[in-house]
This record gives structure tokens, sequence and C-alpha cells, in this order.
């Protein structure tokens, strides 16, 4: 008997009770993965901490907290986020698995690519913003008008602007995929995208200044990433678009 919710083929029919049962049984397996990733996490959330505060200054080596229960609930926090990065993949296999059966099988397989493709991009993007971005921008603000300022970072606020740049950066990356979408719908040409690269590369710098990277050697180090792989794009919708209208 198999441990795994068993996936239907596409066009096998199935009860409403079957299709609420398969529902059901993923939803536990993703719930599960997520446990384990919250206790792994957790297991290791000091060295979570530390290099999440890494970027600090030296003078401000650890945020402060100005609460009783603030040290445990943003430890726990971190590890929940913690954990569902590490459940994610076996999550959005669940959830590929339970929506698979809509599509064809040569379908099911050509998704393969994409989402490899996509998540290489995500994890490009956070350890960009990581290293290249999270600690010039940190400094930057921590130093703006210090001489008025008795400066103090609240753990809470901090962990949350260090997640929003490693997200906004991460979804940023993502720019080949969202256009390489478009013009697998047809909302989008190749020749189009070739056309007017001036104005996508002046989408993506207005993307690359919006990044909360607000220094200028950030900002530009921001665009550049963002412009190549604008550029990217356009060859890889290039190549792929003769094969899709195939």
């Amino acid at each position: 008997m198999s441990v795994l919710p068993r996936r239907l083929r596409h066009g096998e029919e199935a009860t409403l009770v079957e299709h609420l049962g398969e529902l059901r049984a993923r939803l536990i397996f993703a719930l599960v993965a997520l446990a384990i990733g919250f206790g792994v996490a957790y297991g290791f959330h000091g060295h979570i901490l530390h290099w999440l505060n890494r970027p600090l200054p030296p003078d401000l080596k650890k945020p402060v907290t100005l609460s009783p229960i603030e040290p445990f609930a943003t430890s726990i926090l971190i590890s929940l986020w913690a954990g569902l990065l590490l459940a994610l993949p076996v999550v959005l296999w669940q959830l590929w698995s339970f929506l698979a059966p809509a599509f064809e099988e040569r379908r099911q397989r050509s998704m393969l690519v994409p989402v490899f493709f996509a998540t290489v991009l995500a994890l490009g993007g956070v350890l960009f913003g990581y290293f290249v971005i999270l600690t010039p921008a940190i400094h930057f603000l921590t130093n703006y008008d210090s001489a008025y300022y008795d400066i103090q970072i609240r753990a809470r606020d901090y962990y949350r602007f260090v997640s929003f740049v490693l997200l906004g950066v991460a979804l940023a990356f993502e720019v080949p995929i969202f256009v390489l979408a478009l013009v697998r719908l047809r909302i989008l040409s190749a020749a189009q995208l070739r056309h007017t690269w001036r104005m996508g590369i002046f989408v993506m710098t207005v993307i690359g200044v919006i990044l909360p990277g607000v220094d200028p050697i950030t900002t530009i180090l921001s665009v550049i990433p963002l412009v190549i792989l604008y550029a990217l794009s356009i060859g890889l919708a290039t190549f792929l678009e003769p094969r899709w209208r195939d």
C-alpha cells in the first residue's frame, strides 16, 4: 500500500467524494511536511537568526526586543517561515499532483522544465538579495542621519524587512518565467519583445529602483541582473515560440 496519495491519470473519471478524499490526503501530507520542516528549522533556529543578523552593522550586533513574549514569538515565527521554505517543494508537488490530471500527459512533462527554472531563479534571487543588496541597504539606512537618532533595531521589524527584501528580489528574478508565460499564452510574441526591448529595459530599471536597495550602488547592482534576465527571456522566447506554435 502506497503512503503517497495516488495521482489520477488524465481523463480518468472520479467521483466528488474521491476528489475530496484525495485533496484531504494531500493536505495532510503537506501539513506533515510542514511540521517536519518546522521541527528541523526550530532545531537550527539559532543558526538561522545568526545568519539573518550578520548584515547588521558591528555596533548593532543583535536586534532588540521590547516585550516579554517577543523573543519566543519571533523565534517561532522565523522557524515557521524557514520550515515552510523547507517543505515548499513537497507542498508544491502535492498541489501540482492534484491539478495535473486536468492536463494532458505531454503538457504535464513540459511543466517540469519551467518549474525547475523558476526554482533556480528564486534561489538565485534570494542569494543575490542577501549577499549583494541586504548589507549595503541596511548599512545605508542605519547610518542615515545617525547624528540625530539613537538607532536601535527591533527584532520583529528587522526580520520583517529582511523577509520583504529577499522575497521581493526572488520575485523580481522570476521575470523570465513571467515573460515566457505571456508568450506561451500568446499575449506577447518574441517579435514584439525584440521590437520593444528599450521599453523592457526601462521597466526592468524601474523594478530595480523599486527594490529595497536605496543607495545608488545597490540600485545599479539590482538593475544589472534584471536587464540580463530580461535579455535572456527574449532569447528563450525566440527559441521556444516556434515549438509552442507547432
